[in-house]
C-alpha cells in the first residue's frame, strides 16, 4: 500500500471509532476528559475487526481524543515547547515556526470538511462560535495562547493561527548574551525604569515586544503599585506583591460582555497605581492611554505595531485621533510629553530578533514630532550609542 492509502485507511478507521465514541456519549453529560479516554479505549478494544498492534492501538486513541477535545492533527505541535507559532493553510498546508524561523510539517487533516469541524468544534467548546453566521473568531486558550480562525467564504479554505504561549521568561542577561540589546543600552534602559521614565516598545509582529516588556519590568521597584492591561496574560512580574492584572474579555455569543483594553485604563485610574503597564494599544483606547501617561502615572510602559520608532509616534497619534476629540496639535504636545523613551525591535529573515533603535522623545517643534536617536544598530546586530554622554544621562534623569 502506498503513503497515501495507509493514510485513507488509518482515516476510515479513526472516523469509524469517532462515531461509535459519539454514540456511546451520547447520553452522558460533557463527561470529563478521564471518562472519554476510558470510553475511547473501550470501543477499540471491543472491536476486533481493528488489525493495530498495542503501540497502533494507544496512538489510535489518542488521535480520536485529540480530534474530539483538541486540535486533532495539529494537537503534537501544541505539544511541543520548542513551537511557539502554528499556521494552517487548509487541510494540507500546516507550517510552524521554531526559533524564529518557518517550517512546513508533513501533517495533514484528511479533507477541509474534518479541518472545519475540528476548528468549529474546538471553539464551541471554548463557547466561541465559528459557523457562516461568525466566519471570524478569537480565542485565549487557558495556557494563555492565542488562536484565531477564519471560515470561507472570508478565506478560500479554512485558516488558524495559534501563538503559542510558552510560559519561557528572558532576563536582560540572557538577551545581551543573544545580541538582542547591548550591555550599555541595557544598563540606561534599566535605569530610564528605575527613574520612571515612560518607555513604548514597538516593532512588527513576533517581533519579542512582550518578551522585552517583561524583562523591563523586572527593573520596576518591588514596593510599587503596578495594574497591568493586557488582551492575553502574558507579562510575569516577579517579586511585586501589590500587583493587579487584568486581561481583556470578549463578547460572548449574544453579542454583550465584552471588556476591552480602554475599559480597563480607565478602570485603572481609579486603583491608585504607581505605573501602569499596557499590553499593547491597537485602536481608539491609545486616547485612554494618553490620558494614563498625562495624568500623574509616569514609569508607565506599552507596546503597539510599526516599522520605525517615528512610524510609531505618528501612528499612535492617529489612533488617538480616532478615539479623542483633541485636536492634533494638541495631541502632539501630549504624546511628546507622556512618553520619553520609544524604542523599536526588529526581526531579520532568519527570524534573529533585535533593537533597532533606542530614541528619547523631545518637545515637537513645526507641528512635528522630534526624536533624538540615542543607541542604533548599525548592522550585524551592534547596538551602538549615537548621542553623546550628557545627552544619555539627560535621557535617564526624571522629568518632573
Amino acid at each position: 500500500m502506498t503513503q497515501t492509502q495507509v493514510r485513507t485507511s488509518r482515516d476510515d478507521i479513526k472516523e469509524q471509532i469517532t462515531y461509535c465514541v459519539l454514540n456511546a456519549i451520547s447520553g452522558e453529560t460533557d463527561p470529563s476528559d478521564e471518562k472519554l479516554r476510558e470510553i475511547i479505549s473501550d470501543v477499540i478494544s471491543e472491536n476486533t475487526s481493528y488489525k493495530m498492534n498495542l503501540d497502533q492501538k494507544r496512538e489510535m486513541a489518542q488521535s480520536v481524543f485529540n480530534s474530539l477535545r483538541r486540535l486533532d492533527v495539529i494537537e503534537p505541535l501544541m505539544e511541543d515547547p520548542s513551537i511557539t507559532e502554528i499556521m494552517v493553510n487548509g487541510p494540507y498546508k500546516i507550517f510552524f515556526e521554531r526559533g524564529g524561523k518557518l517550517y512546513k510539517s508533513d501533517l495533514a487533516f484528511r479533507d477541509e470538511e474534518s479541518l472545519r469541524t475540528c476548528i468549529s468544534c474546538f471553539f464551541a467548546n471554548q463557547n466561541r462560535p465559528l459557523n457562516e453566521a461568525n466566519p471570524i473568531a478569537d480565542l485565549r486558550l487557558p495556557d494563555g495562547s492565542r488562536a484565531n480562525a477564519v471560515l470561507p467564504p472570508i478565506s478560500r479554505e479554512t485558516t488558524v493561527t495559534i501563538r503559542k504561549f510558552t510560559g519561557i521568561t528572558h532576563d536582560i542577561v540572557s538577551l545581551i548574551r543573544q545580541d538582542f540589546i547591548s550591555e550599555e543600552a541595557a544598563r540606561f534602559l534599566a535605569e530610564c525604569v528605575r527613574n520612571k521614565r515612560t518607555i513604548f516598545i514597538c516593532g512588527g509582529t513576533g517581533s519579542g515586544k512582550t518578551t522585552f516588556l517583561n524583562s523591563l519590568s523586572n527593573f520596576i521597584p518591588k514596593d510599587e503599585r503596578i495594574v497591568t492591561i493586557e488582551d492575553s496574560a502574558e507579562l510575569n512580574l516577579q517579586g511585586i506583591d501589590n500587583l493587579v492584572r487584568m486581561e481583556a474579555r470578549l463578547p460572548g455569543p449574544d453579542g454583550t460582555g465584552e471588556v476591552n483594553i480602554g475599559m480597563m485604563i480607565r478602570a485603572s485610574l481609579r486603583m491608585r497605581p504607581d505605573r501602569i503597564i499596557v499590553g499593547e494599544v491597537r485602536g481608539k483606547e491609545s486616547a485612554d492611554l494618553l490620558s494614563c501617561l498625562t495624568s500623574g502615572h509616569p514609569g508607565s510602559m506599552s507596546t503597539g505595531h510599526s516599522n520605525s520608532c517615528l512610524e510609531m509616534m505618528e501612528r499612535l497619534t492617529a489612533m488617538i485621533l480616532s478615539g479623542s476629540s483633541l485636536p492634533y496639535d494638541a495631541i502632539l504636545s501630549q504624546v511628546s510629553m507622556g512618553i520619553n523613551i520609544v524604542l523599536h525591535i526588529m526581526r531579520s529573515r532568519e527570524g534573529k530578533r533585535y533593537i533597532d533603535e533606542i530614541c528619547e522623545v523631545m518637545p515637537p517643534q513645526d507641528h512635528e514630532y522630534r526624536l533624538k536617536t540615542l543607541y542604533r544598530n548599525k548592522g550585524g546586530n551592534r547596538l551602538e550609542r549615537i548621542a553623546g554622554i550628557e545627552d544619555i544621562k539627560s535621557a535617564m534623569a526624571y522629568r518632573a
